[in-house]
């Protein structure tokens, strides 16, 4: 029994004495205070950094899935928000069409752009109404903006239309402001020419150009565009104005065909 607390007693002093020597503040012992503290401390060094990085590996990757979780919700939110505003857009340009169609004197039918003739690029259009909804070759094409073409092809549910700037596209036009008349004519770059004007023509730049109430196939007062330049006649017998379209045919997605 003795021999046992002997040990017990021993072993006792032997923790305390390390614990004393590092706690209790004896001046000419600091020193040996400071190289225990030390000596204790690399172990604890050596077995905290691969626990540090293997806290850093776990830590890394629950980060990277939860940045794969945002990051799909956030792909999620923006094709949500893609076809919102997609649908406004729609929205606003079909509400533009029915107001025109509403508001206009002619009977008219909407039709959606579908695709363009792959041979002639820059100056036809695909609209997906054909004869089956009374389509007819001639037929001004137009939206809210301004003239956009007419109708040169007909099938059963599928029509071609000439776009405006194309070479063999003709209507006559007037200026708005001076009621002076010419011949507009496409040029197949973006742009159309108001031809057969006099030398004195009150013609200014900006001014507003309609169709005329000399046209066969369009109704009067339909805005085709304005004026960019004005240019001598190459037949020296007049003045020629360059007439930037108001609508973009590049943005078209609806159009209404008039019907005579």
């Amino acid at each position: 029994m003795l021999r046992k607390k002997s040990k017990q007693f021993i072993y006792l002093v032997v923790l305390l004495v390390p614990l004393l020597f590092i706690f209790i503040k004896i001046p000419f012992l600091q020193s040996f205070r400071i190289f225990m503290m030390e000596l204790v401390s690399y172990p604890v060094t050596w077995i905290s950094s691969p626990l540090a990085e293997l806290k850093k590996f776990f830590s890394y990757r629950n980060t990277y899935e939860e940045y794969q979780l945002i990051k799909k919700e956030n792909d999620q939110l923006k094709s949500k928000l893609l076809n919102f505003n997609e649908a406004l857009y729609e929205n606003e340009r079909l509400k533009s069409v029915l107001n025109l169609k509403n508001q206009s004197e002619f009977a008219s039918i909407t039709a959606q752009v579908i695709g363009r003739d792959p041979n002639n690029w820059n100056a036809v259009l695909i609209i997906n109404k054909g004869k089956n909804q009374g389509i007819k070759i001639g037929q001004p094409v137009v939206n809210h903006l301004g003239v956009i073409g007419k109708v040169v092809e007909v099938g059963n549910t599928r029509s071609k239309v000439m776009i405006l700037t194309d070479p063999n596209f003709s209507v006559a036009a007037a200026i708005q402001r001076s009621r002076e008349s010419g011949l507009l004519t496409g040029t197949l770059k973006e742009t159309c020419r108001l031809r057969h004007l006099p030398a004195e023509s009150d013609v200014r730049l900006g001014d507003q150009i309609i169709t005329s109430k000399l046209s066969a196939a369009f109704p009067e007062g339909l805005l085709i565009g304005e004026v960019i330049a004005i240019e001598a006649s190459p037949s020296g017998s007049g003045i020629e104005c360059i007439i930037q379209p108001a609508v973009f045919v590049s943005q078209l997605e609806e159009v209404l065909v008039i019907k005579k």
